[in-house]
């Protein structure tokens, strides 16, 4: 954490509620033993509830006949291939001026014909799973999506390929037969997909799996990215969800790291100046020296940035890689308009706040919704906001609590 911070809101206050519906080993064996490393299969028998409400084969056929999906939330796959948006879309009709809505009708005829339903970004457009994917980002510190498989009988929705991401594999409903291989690129970067060893995952899918298994309702399966798989249905509709873990990692440390040295070398006057007319073009005997300027500005600046500012960097990432819990733009303003002193109020749930202080003394607020100054003789209220606390209205200050109800870093605590 960056020197100055004084506090967070974090997955340690409230265990790890949603990691704990997808493994039935404690967090330290998983964190230990399988994130980033290995494979594991927990069956519905060790997680009783874990997939409870979470989707279903009712939320599929809602979202593509009741939500006016477009394209970029669904595709379509057969025998390996993903189909063109327009095999299974169509204009939205009168007062829908969108070209690219997704039709029932298409799917129903593409999916009868043996075709897989791919519903993405599903942590943006079905309740339940925002809410769970959102918490379980928080319980392991890397951002997280959604999709979902729906697989006809005796069908392969995709030829044997790894990820990018580490994903949570959910049996939703009917069975998936899987089978996984070791990586032939392992830790594939997000730049590195299975396209970029095409002939080695190939190759590596005509042995024998070092995995094989029935995925049957409730059952999870956790995969490290760059683990090869593939998988078909068994005896009828197959769905799935697939929780994807984008991962951090020490590559975009050096990102940052290397970010802030080239930002130290910039304030070079030599680095900055301009290199000779070169009439002929560049070479390399003309370029040698100046190249050997800028290589000792570059490494005298790595050697300068502090560990602090690269952290500070990452979490700006961090923080616009997820969004805040949902609110309820109107819902807002009502409460902010009828707020009373007696009324509940808490910070709005993954805003990811902190308090910052500075040399001079004073506090800055620091979320996903941005940066807030802080009053002095607010500092106490926003360290118990921060803190998970929940506050009545006139111990907020009321003109302080509206504002805040207004701005949606508050929200009213739950009347329980």
């Amino acid at each position: 954490m960056a020197a100055g911070t004084t506090s967070r809101v974090s997955a340690a206050h409230g265990g790890h509620p949603a990691l704990s519906r997808l493994v039935a080993v404690d967090p330290e064996t998983f964190a230990g033993e399988h994130w980033s490393r290995r494979p594991l299969v927990t069956t519905a028998a060790d997680l009783p509830g874990g997939l409870t409400g979470l989707f279903d084969e009712d939320a599929v056929d809602e979202l593509v006949s009741r939500r006016g999906l477009r394209a970029p939330f669904l595709r379509v796959a057969r025998d390996g291939r993903t189909l063109g948006d327009r095999e299974f879309t169509q204009g939205g009709g009168v007062g829908a001026t969108v070209t690219d809505q997704v039709s029932d009708d298409k799917l129903l005829r593409l999916f009868g014909d043996g075709s897989t339903i791919v519903l993405q970004g599903l942590h943006r457009t079905w309740g339940p799973l925002i809410d769970f994917t959102q918490q379980l980002a928080e319980d392991l510190g890397h951002p997280v999506q959604a999709n979902a498989y729906v697989t006809p009988s005796q069908s392969t929705g995709f030829s044997d390929h790894y990820d990018v991401h580490d994903v949570f594999v959910l049996q939703v409903a009917g069975e998936k037969r899987w089978r996984v291989r070791a990586p032939v690129h392992p830790a594939p970067l997000r730049d590195e997909p299975w396209t970029d060893h095409r002939a080695a995952v190939e190759e590596a899918a005509r042995a024998e799996p070092e995995l094989e298994l029935t995925l049957r309702p409730g059952d999870v399966l956790y995969l490290p990215r760059g683990w090869i798989h593939s998988a078909t249905a068994l005896g009828g509709v197959s769905t799935h969800l697939t929780l994807g873990v984008h991962v951090w990692t020490r590559r975009h440390l050096a990102d940052e790291l290397v970010g802030l040295a080239l930002a130290s070398a910039s304030r070079d006057e030599r680095v900055r100046a301009s290199l000779d007319i070169t009439p002929s073009g560049f070479d390399r005997d003309s370029l040698a020296a100046d190249i050997d300027i800028v290589r000792e500005s570059l490494i005298r600046g790595l050697g300068s940035v502090d560990a602090g500012a690269v952290v500070d960097a990452l979490e700006a990432r961090v923080r616009v890689a997820q969004r805040p819990a949902p609110i309820r733009p109107l819902a807002q303003v009502a409460a902010a308009d009828t707020l009373t002193p007696a009324t509940g109020l808490r910070l709005r749930a993954h805003v990811d706040a902190r308090l910052i202080p500075d040399p001079q003394g004073s506090v800055t607020l620091r979320s996903r919704l941005g940066d807030r100054p802080v009053a002095p003789h607010d500092v106490g209220t926003f360290v118990a906001l921060v803190g998970g606390g929940v506050l009545r209205a006139d111990m907020v200050r009321m003109e302080l609590a509206r504002q805040l109800l207004r701005e949606g870093f508050l929200v009213l605590a739950d009347p329980t």
